[in-house]
């Protein structure tokens, strides 16, 4: 039986790996909330991250079509700019619907139900 099929209910096989390392989740949300996109030190400081592990969790999520990174110069200092491709929305989103169907089986599971704050994330998913 494969785990599409409903024998394996709690294996969340939309748990992107890709997405679900904390510091690319916390780019992906910082991108997701400035479609124009954000510039590479406002990335770093939204996320706390060093430029080595910004630079390398972007080139993971560039290689996997997710991010767009533009590299340009402001006057005569080098610029870099991210932000979500088309399909790096539409990915993250459906990772969106998954982590909410996982909160709502927790919930399920420990027997009350998902509150206000944990359900509902996305505007039009039930």
């Amino acid at each position: 039986m494969s785990k599409t099929d409903g024998s394996a209910p709690f294996s969340y096989e939309g748990l992107d790996r890709v997405i679900h390392e904390k510091a690319r989740l916390g780019l992906l949300t910082s991108l997701m909330a400035h479609p124009k996109g954000l510039a590479f030190a406002d990335l770093k400081q939204l996320c706390g991250l060093t430029d080595g592990n910004l630079s390398r969790h972007l080139q993971v999520l560039q290689e996997a079509g997710l991010v767009e990174v533009t590299k340009g110069y402001e006057g005569n200092r080098p610029h870099t700019t991210c932000r979500l491709t088309k399909a790096g929305r539409r990915r993250f989103l459906d990772y969106l619907a998954v982590l909410e169907r996982l909160v709502r089986d927790a919930a399920a599971a420990a027997g009350r139900e998902p509150t206000p704050s944990s359900a509902g994330l996305i505007p039009g998913r039930a």
